[in-house]
């Protein structure tokens, strides 16, 4: 039974004024804004936004005498100067400025939980529906799914540019009953495709509004947007180039809700909490997050904590790997209960090739592409070479200042400033072109941009072969030849370098991440008109929008069965039925490329999925952390003592990662359920490949199922096979007469 409501703020705040005498704090003490956790027993209940910050306000006051407060503030009434987010959807707790002993104060009293600093999180900087199978005519997946119709998805972003085309409502049905959120813009710029926008920056308690609007400023919001779901734009195209005859987001009938969490570059973890703790309440299917920060235990984690609650309630969350590749732990947003997607290329490149005076040829890219140009040859020169001076390499300001590039083509090396400046330096030094050259960690990985200058981007190894010409030639030669957009590259889809990879540092016996798909060079709506831009930011929405097809296909399928049938149907092999590839063109481990590339069309129907509940997790956690840690995460009571906690291979996860130590003498074995999403009467037969230093067996071989929703376990028994260390890949496949289930397998042997 629940405490009656009017008294509940009062009888917490009695019983904690017995503990304050002794918690006095002194000295300066700098505030920070702090996440804060509150102990909620299960007879604590309130129905309305305003019991659930009233509540939160009785407990910091209640702690307040042992704060060092300022002049003006007020210690019966500290609360209203110092919160500024009460939650009550995806965590018990509120946000606030404290100083850290304020914290330390507040640690020992009854109802405090947990506090962290709030963190800081960075927006991660068309074709890709017949890329990606989505309107294939038989057996459409948006004939199947009516394209998303009715499915709402959350885009927490930099905000939304209203009016443009792709947010366009025409023929567009009412968002469903369930919807309950608002629109803080002006009447007329939402609609039933835009049926919600709210800003979370500088937001006002009292008023429960941002004084900043939820219009984006920036683009990075819209084009997210439009990925996921924009409508069918005819003839889009960017710089006149990477035109369509119609572009459209994954799930062009979705609806959208918009939450501006993001100002220029910078995304606080309260606000983002904020945003998903108002996002499940406002009804969405699917939250999508092209946002990354550090990365941090799950229990000091906005994202991770929001994700939980959100699958909890049935939302799934699909996150950005992050941009920090291609160094191996660099991911990002890995909790097991988040999809993290990784980026990689289509097929498509816009061509610029460099020919030079002795008739080598290099193909490049770039987003400028003039028709006017003639392909004439011009004296060809790299100022690194010329100088001596690593600046001049860069083509940084100023550091062309006495070198002759007057009506030359100019070699720069990338990095040092942007390619923007990069334009402006050789442009005004007198320069007639520009070849940009990737720096070794980018390799192959060709970003494409607008340029002032007649320009083409080319792969590291091929600015040495340019650079070895330049240094054996007198009077070096070269002209750029555009030949537009072209279609159907080879060895697509291949990694981006910038890609985040794993392992992950939180829980490295989780694969991440989990899949990858399209995140170079994409076009997608701006603040004016459409873009091309590149990031996991773009490979995110992507998924986000598959993952809401997929929900409208099977909208009784958790989470966790969506990301398995996205996970298990992936492809590991590009155009050129060569392995997907990296950077440096080999082929693409599996810390990079997760499962593998997205396959929607197979996803819709992948037979079996691996399926977990949110109280699957627990046992998991509880190897983790300790008992507090795991209640902030799942936001309810939790006892670990009395949970047989679980390693992170036991999670019955899609992909499977395992650590075979030296001396390892015996087998170790992990059981998997799966469930028959498929054919009522099938039968599915193990094929396991694992390499050279380990082996794997399968126990029983065969899984026959007799109706849909059955569900089967087999164990996998590793054990080592010889000396070698490192790690290695092998696979798991369950095949029957229609379908492959497919899981990747890390070993690392120690």
């Amino acid at each position: 039974m629940a405490l009656p409501k009017p008294f509940l703020p009062l009888l917490l705040c009695l019983c904690a004024s017995f503990l304050i005498s002794c918690l006095h704090v002194y000295g300066s003490d700098e505030l920070t804004v702090y996440i804060v956790h509150v102990k909620r027993s299960e007879d604590v209940t309130f129905s309305a936004a305003e019991q659930w910050s009233d509540w939160y306000c009785s407990l910091l006051n209640s702690a307040s005498e042992a704060f060092e407060l300022a002049p003006e503030e007020d210690a019966a009434n500290v609360a209203d100067s110092r919160i500024v987010y009460s939650y009550r959807n995806v965590i018990t707790g509120f946000c606030a400025r404290l100083g850290q002993r304020e914290v330390e104060a507040m640690s020992k009293l009854d109802w405090f939980l947990h506090a962290y600093p709030s963190p800081v999180y960075r927006p991660l900087t068309t074709h890709t529906p017949e890329f990606l199978g989505l309107s294939q005519p038989s057996h459409s997946v948006w004939n199947a799914t009516n394209m998303g119709e009715g499915i709402i998805i959350g885009i927490l972003d930099t905000g939304i540019t209203p009016g443009h085309p792709s947010f366009d409502d025409d023929g567009m049905p009412p968002p469903p009953a369930k919807w309950k959120g608002r629109c803080d813009l002006n009447a007329s710029a939402c609609n039933n495709k835009l049926i919600g926008a709210r800003s979370f920056i500088n937001y006002d308690k009292v008023t429960r509004r941002s004084t900043v609007t939820p219009v984006d400023d920036e683009g990075h919001g819209t084009h997210t947007a439009s990925t996921a779901a924009g409508k069918f734009v005819t003839n889009a195209s960017a710089y006149g180039n990477a035109r369509v005859v119609t572009a459209s987001g994954m799930a062009p009938r979705a609806h959208i809700a918009v939450y501006k969490v993001c100002n220029e570059d910078t995304c606080h973890g309260y606000d983002i909490l904020a945003a998903m703790d108002a996002a499940v309440e406002d009804g969405v299917d699917v939250i999508s997050l092209s946002l990354g920060g550090p990365s941090a235990a799950f229990h000091s984690n906005p994202v991770a904590q929001g994700g939980f609650k959100a699958i909890n309630k049935g939302v799934f969350v699909s996150c950005s790997a992050g941009n920090t590749g291609p160094n191996r732990g660099t991911v990002t947003n890995d909790a097991p209960w988040l999809l993290t997607v990784g980026a990689s290329t289509t097929d498509r490149s816009f061509l610029s090739t460099v020919k030079l005076g002795d008739g080598q040829e290099f193909d490049g890219e770039s987003l400028s592409q003039p028709r006017d140009f003639e392909s004439k040859m011009l004296p060809l020169v790299y100022p690194g070479h010329a100088t001596g001076n690593e600046n001049s390499s860069f083509c940084l300001s100023g550091s062309l200042d006495g070198v002759d590039v007057h009506g030359k083509i100019v070699v720069c090396d990338d990095g040092g400033n942007g390619r923007a400046e990069k334009d402006d330096v050789v442009k005004s030094a007198g320069g007639s072109g520009m070849i940009i050259v990737n720096n070794p960690d980018f390799a192959y990985s060709t970003l494409v941009e607008p340029h002032v200058l007649r320009t083409s981007n080319v792969p590291y190894a091929d600015g040495l072969k340019i650079k070895a010409y330049i240094n054996t030639t007198s009077a070096p030669t070269a002209t750029i030849i555009f030949k537009g957009t072209v279609m159907h590259t080879p060895h697509s889809p291949a990694m981006a370098s910038f890609s985040s990879r794993g392992p992950s540092q939180i829980t490295p016996g989780i694969l991440k991440p989990d899949i990858t798909g399209p995140g170079v060079n994409i076009l997608a709506a701006w603040t004016s008109a459409f873009e091309v831009f590149s990031g996991t930011s773009m490979s995110c929405p992507h998924l986000s929008g598959i993952a809401a097809l997929i929900k409208k296909a099977h909208p009784d399928w958790s989470s966790a069965a969506i990301k398995s049938a996205i996970m298990t149907t992936a492809y590991a092999t590009d155009n050129s039925r060569g392995p997907i590839l990296d950077e440096r063109h080999l082929p693409a481990d599996l810390f990079a490329v997760g499962a593998g590339h997205v396959d929607p069309p197979k996803a819709m129907d992948p037979g079996l999925v691996y399926d977990l509940t949110p109280q699957d997790y627990i046992p998991y956690l509880c190897g983790l952390y300790a008992n507090y840690h795991v209640r902030a995460i799942v936001g309810g009571p939790v006892n670990c003592s009395s949970v047989k906690s679980i390693s992170e291979a036991e999670l019955n996860y899609p992909s499977i990662s395992v650590k075979l130590p030296a001396n390892l003498s015996t087998p170790v074995s992990y059981t998997r359920t799966v469930t028959n999403v498929g054919e009522p009467r099938s039968t599915y037969r193990a094929m396991v490949d694992v390499p050279e230093g380990a082996s794997a067996r399968v126990d029983p071989t065969t899984l026959s199922f007799e109706k849909v929703d059955e569900k089967k376990s087999f164990s996998i028994t590793f054990r080592r096979t010889g000396g070698r260390q490192g790690a290695v890949e092998g696979q798991l496949r369950w095949v029957s007469t229609k379908h492959v289930v497919r899981s990747p397998i890390s070993i690392i042997l120690e």
